[in-house]
């Protein structure tokens, strides 16, 4: 008779699209058993959904790996997965570092980590387990990944984390190409969901409790399932117990004027754009392939502006890409200054094995590349300051998120914004929207006083 009161211990790394990948996988396991804990010596199967697009990803997962060495010597029976980008990446070099890892499964094989699982299971239990053997060349190991590019799974259950928001992927893979970027090589080419499996999904969600979802994608602008992505936006909008709507990633050469015109329009579309820019200077963005100008993105960002007044835009920066010199940063800082983004998420350059840019001749060294991020991050942190400091004695709506991982007397929440709040906790519970009067503004994070309550 099979264990159906298994656990799991589930490790994720990397973006949002991670997360939604790893809920559907625990989802997967929930089926044949296994319920979440977050004490991984009581585990059963510890699976590792890994992220390669930094060096510091991959080296966070590699050591999480070894960690788990010494748990498999004392527990035989643990099964040890690991799945998604690195894996993708790596394949049987996984197996070849690390012997005591029972199965690697890629980015388009994560819908078949159930039938992985159990078939170890049955090994397992077939062979009485290779006593304190973990590290043996005999262990049976599975390794796939393969169909990087294939169908994508209409069956759906995810295990969503939280309470108030979740992740609905409306696509996956990427065309781009960027010269800097591993994501077309592990996520594979650009697939896009049919519209009524993400409406389902969505609905789902919202029986579940969920207020505010968010559409995901690689580039969600290029969704191509029968629709655009602007009118797959306005469907969503108009599903019944939706309070929040937001979506990522955007590239900016495919963000339309439909799209513009639908947040512009729309009832729970939230005015946050993230809109990754990558660079200010021109001639790094075409050694980057990333097929805009400066000019370009200026005028995008003219037209948002104009038709979302209001708007929050929030960017990705790179720096120390190669060739970079210090005359591009400063063509970058003026950038910034222009654009007056709300935040930026900033990066040194990584370089990732089999990209172009790995390849590229006058690769910055590493004292310079954190001295320009350094310069960056100056600049923007003075912006996003500015612009919180400007919000000081303003009422805005704070969809409630829950106790502060400090203080279970101070509430978190977001604004429609996508900015942080913090407020003292009265009556207010996970899900409320409701009223904050703003009192402070610091870089990251605005603090504020519940000035009505609104319970939907």
């Amino acid at each position: 008779m099979r264990r159906m009161d298994k656990k799991l211990k589930l490790l994720t790394y990397g973006c949002q699209m991670n997360v939604a990948d790893s809920e559907r996988m625990a989802g997967l396991l929930r089926q044949i058993g296994y319920t979440l804990t977050d004490d991984a010596d009581d585990a059963d199967l510890i699976l590792i959904n890994t992220c390669c697009v930094r060096a510091t990803a991959e080296d966070k997962v590699f050591g999480q790996i070894g960690r788990f060495k010494a748990l498999k010597r004392l527990k035989p029976s643990l099964i040890l997965g690991v799945a998604g980008c690195m894996a993708q990446k790596e394949g049987a070099n996984l197996i070849k570092r690390a012997p005591h890892v029972d199965f690697v499964l890629g980015t388009g094989q994560s819908c078949e980590v159930a039938r992985v699982v159990q078939s170890l299971e049955e090994m397992r239990n077939a062979q009485c387990v290779m006593r304190n053997d973990s590290d043996s060349t005999s262990r049976s190991h599975v390794v796939d990944v393969s169909n990087v590019s294939g169908d994508i799974p209409v069956e759906v259950f995810p295990l969503r984390g939280g309470h108030v928001s979740t992740f609905v992927p409306i696509m996956y893979g990427c065309n781009n190409f960027c010269t800097y970027c591993i994501v077309p090589y592990v996520r594979g080419r650009e697939r896009s969901r049919k519209p009524e499996e993400i409406f389902a999904e969505v609905k789902q969600a919202v029986a579940e409790g969920f207020k505010e979802i968010t559409l995901l994608g690689q580039n969600v602008n290029s969704y191509a399932g029968g629709m655009t992505f602007a009118e797959l936006l306005t469907a969503v909008d108009n599903i019944a117990g939706v309070e929040r709507l937001r979506f990522m990633t955007s590239h900016p050469k495919d963000l339309s004027d439909e799209l513009i015109a639908a947040i512009a329009g729309g009832r729970h579309i939230c005015e946050h754009i993230h809109l990754p820019v990558q660079y200010g200077s021109d001639k790094i963005l075409k050694r980057m392939n990333r097929v805009y100008t400066v000019e370009n993105y200026l005028r995008l960002v003219e037209k948002i502006r104009a038709a979302v007044p209001h708007v929050s835009l929030t960017t990705d920066l790179i720096v120390g890409f190669p060739g970079e010199t210090d005359d591009d940063l400063q063509e970058t800082l003026e950038f910034l200054r222009a654009v007056q983004f709300d935040a930026a998420f900033t990066f040194i350059y990584s370089k990732r094995s089999g990209t172009p840019a790995a390849t590229f001749p006058a690769q910055v060294d590493d004292e310079t590349k954190h001295r320009r991020l350094d310069a960056l991050m100056k600049v923007q942190n003075e912006i996003s300051l500015a612009k919180n400091r400007a919000l000081v004695d303003s009422t805005v709506e704070v969809l409630v998120e829950g106790a502060s991982k400090t203080d279970d007397k101070i509430f978190t929440g977001r604004t429609r914004s996508n900015k942080l709040v913090l407020f003292a906790h009265g009556d207010e519970r996970a899900g409320d929207l409701i009223n904050v009067k703003i009192t402070q503004a610091q870089t990251w994070l605005l603090k504020g006083e519940v000035h009505v309550l609104q319970n939907f």
